[in-house]
């Protein structure tokens, strides 16, 4: 048996304790490591068939390869992006991606110990490929890392990104070289100048709109984020954020209401919101599916029962009751019968019939609000989890991500 000198001894204790004393920094680091089964609104329910540490396990297997074929290092600096497998017209990273990528590192920070770099490298690139009317905001689109960047903003992707920043200060506040909240409000103040109109307080599709411009009063309505606006509230102090969140509600609530009594959907864009907020025509900008439940829309009742789930706002709760009773009933209590996309009268898509994971998963925070919605949400779980990475793209991938840290009670608000 082969014995140790007296200096590599040493060397061997030193460098034990060199790593045991870099572990104990870096865990001093995360202020809120994964996982945090934190507080969620009274009420609100989590699938309870199965424990908390299976689901926090196939969260982190899932986020490891969703990061592992996603995050990609760009070829021009030493920045990162989340890939969106050349959709649309070639684009390597959409900021809709980008802020998806990173709410996810930042609140599965503890689980990766490379969460704080790769956040960082992921604002680097946010940073370096700016919209042309605002060098604080985003370009929406970029077809190569290196530029070919389009000229305007998305709204919901350079929302997500501010609120991305309020996430890493309350996770690595005082560690690093970067001020989050700085950059943070610097962000957010773009977006309420450039993307919020100052006349409804509803969300501008982009920072290209201005008051003489024919959508001025045209929203999409995944771009109405309720629980991110109280924290840039509360980041702020300003009151436009509640003002704005109070009208996108009425809004919802009037074309919900109005146009989809029954199962209480509302389209991907919404039209005059100033007079008579309705369903926009066909190919009013993106495809015939427009003025009905499609893509875009698919992210509502995640983006609303989140504002439930960390606030308890009674509005949420109304708007997705009729959604729950609706696709409980539409689909027999069957996750396998939920269509991509839907009529506001609740009747499925031609050609449609296949699954997609941002409708399948949204409804699963949707149904996070009410007891009665157990059995079904236990269903959703189990549906969710049993696809792998490889069946679906970076868009409804992403969003299973997001919505399994919600499930699993691992969601928090700065």
């Amino acid at each position: 048996m082969a014995t140790l000198q007296k200096g590599s001894k040493i060397k061997i204790i030193f460098s034990i304790f060199l790593l045991m004393h870099l572990s104990n920094a870096y865990a001093q680091h995360i202020h809120r490591p994964f996982p945090q089964h934190a507080g969620y609104f009274s009420g609100v329910i989590t699938p309870n068939h199965i424990s908390s540490r299976e689901m926090d396990d196939s969260v982190r297997s899932f986020y490891f390869q969703w990061k592992n074929r996603y995050i990609r290092k760009s070829q021009c600096s030493d920045s990162y992006y989340v890939w969106s497998e050349n959709s649309g017209k070639n684009h390597e990273c959409v900021s809709e991606g980008q802020g998806y990528g990173m709410i996810i590192v930042a609140l599965m920070a503890g689980a990766d110990s490379l969460s704080q770099s790769t956040f960082d490298g992921l604002l680097k690139y946010y940073l370096e490929h700016p919209s042309k009317r605002s060098k604080v905001l985003m370009s929406w689109a970029q077809r190569s890392a290196c530029g070919h960047d389009e000229e305007s903003s998305a709204s919901d992707g350079d929302i997500d990104i501010a609120y991305s920043l309020l996430l890493a200060d309350a996770q690595w506040s005082g560690h690093g070289n970067i001020n989050y909240t700085l950059k943070a409000k610097s962000i957010i103040g773009a977006v309420l100048e450039q993307e919020i109109n100052g006349k409804t307080y509803s969300v501008l599709e982009s920072n290209s709109i201005e008051s003489d411009s024919r959508d001025y009063f045209d929203m999409r309505s995944s771009d109405f984020i309720p629980s991110e606006f109280r924290s840039f509230y509360k980041a702020t102090n300003k009151k436009d954020w509640l003002k704005t969140i109070d009208s996108c509600y009425k809004i919802f609530s009037y074309v919900q209401q109005k146009y989809s009594p029954d199962a209480g959907l509302v389209p991907d864009f919404i039209q005059a919101v100033n007079k008579n907020p309705g369903p926009a025509k066909k190919h009013y900008l993106e495809s015939k599916y427009d003025g009905i439940y499609n893509y875009n829309a698919s992210r509502v009742p995640w983006r609303i029962a989140t504002d439930y789930i960390v606030t308890g706002d009674r509005r949420s709760k109304l708007f997705l009751e009729p959604i729950n009773k609706w696709i409980r009933e539409t689909t027999a209590g069957n996750p396998d019968n939920i269509s991509a996309g839907y009529t506001l009268g609740g009747e499925d898509l031609k050609s449609r019939n296949f699954e997609a994971l941002s409708f399948i998963s949204s409804f699963a925070i949707s149904a996070m609000v009410n007891e009665k919605n157990q059995e079904w949400l236990n269903k959703l779980w189990d549906y969710t989890i049993h696809f792998k990475l490889k069946d679906f793209d970076y868009f409804d991938n992403s969003i299973k991500m997001l919505n399994l840290i919600i499930l699993s009670h691992n969601f928090w608000v700065p």
